[in-house]
């Protein structure tokens, strides 16, 4: 496994834009996320009508909905896109500055009703993603990151949790990993394994402080995570994959075997924790 590429800025610098790297681009998320978050209004979770796309997985009318207004409010002349809900077109791989983006992740959720869903949205510049924002409208919650500028929450400055070992931590794992009982090989362990839907929603929770770590058990595509590893790298954190290339984005086939984010004092004992307990 590979440390995330490059420095991670200081924890606890203001995301809000401003002077400094990315400031027009944050403003751009900020204003889609907004955006988004009002079109989604119009939708009540636990009462959405889902198809079912190939490989089983839902989709529903606000997943493209949400994916045309962001296509729009986010995409300029020269830019390349790689959505779950656009059919890819491989001309984003010449360009330099990518969107990466989950119009609704956690639609299984979204659809049950759990607020555990979110709209993840991230800037990739020569395959690294630099900007993120996403946002939880069910909790009414919106983190926005980029380098040199830390992270928010709500426009408040946050940054990861500061405990230093796993010792009563709170640990996100993906629910459907849970459900098929992957996670049964850490049950019983010093800190305690949240489920929850969104993989975006919980790296955008570890950056920000409200869970020390989460970790991925199945392979994870990149409009899953890009925004989120965008925040935590922005707020100090780190971000580690099954190797290197696999944190370079915007990559011909865009998927990540594993992932785990979590504040640098605690991945080593985490790798050590997935190397003893995952089956």
């Amino acid at each position: 496994m590979s440390p995330s590429a490059g420095p991670a800025e200081p924890a606890g610098q203001s995301a809000e834009p401003g002077p400094g790297p990315h400031a027009a681009d944050l403003e751009r998320i900020a204003a889609a996320l907004a955006a988004a978050a009002a079109l989604v209004a119009r939708f009540t979770p636990g009462e959405v009508e889902a198809k079912r796309k190939v490989g089983g997985d839902p989709v529903t009318e606000a997943d493209t909905l949400i994916d045309a207004l962001l296509k729009e409010t986010l995409l300029a002349e020269g830019e390349g896109w790689l959505s779950e809900e656009t059919e890819d077109n491989p001309a984003r791989l010449a360009a330099r500055r990518v969107w990466v983006v989950d119009p609704l992740d956690g639609t299984r959720e979204f659809v049950l009703g759990l607020p555990e869903w979110s709209i993840s949205v991230a800037l990739v510049i020569d395959g690294e993603p630099v900007a993120g924002g996403i946002a939880n409208p069910a909790t009414g919650e919106t983190f926005l990151g980029a380098r040199g500028h830390g992270v928010t929450l709500n426009g408040r400055p946050a940054a990861p949790s500061a405990r230093a070992d796993l010792d009563g931590a709170e640990v996100l794992a993906s629910r459907s990993e849970v459900e098929r009982g992957l996670w049964r090989g850490f049950e019983g362990a010093r800190y305690r394994v949240r489920a929850m839907g969104s993989v975006a929603y919980k790296l955008a929770r570890v950056a920000g402080g409200l869970s020390d770590a989460t970790w991925t058990l199945v392979p994870k595509h990149e409009w899953d995570v890009a925004a989120g590893v965008a925040l935590i790298a922005a707020a100090g954190g780190r971000t580690l994959a099954g190797g290197p290339e696999e944190l370079r984005f915007n990559r011909e086939r865009p998927l990540l075997t594993r992932l785990i984010a979590a504040p640098p004092q605690l991945m080593a004992e985490i790798g050590r924790e997935i190397e003893a307990k995952a089956s």
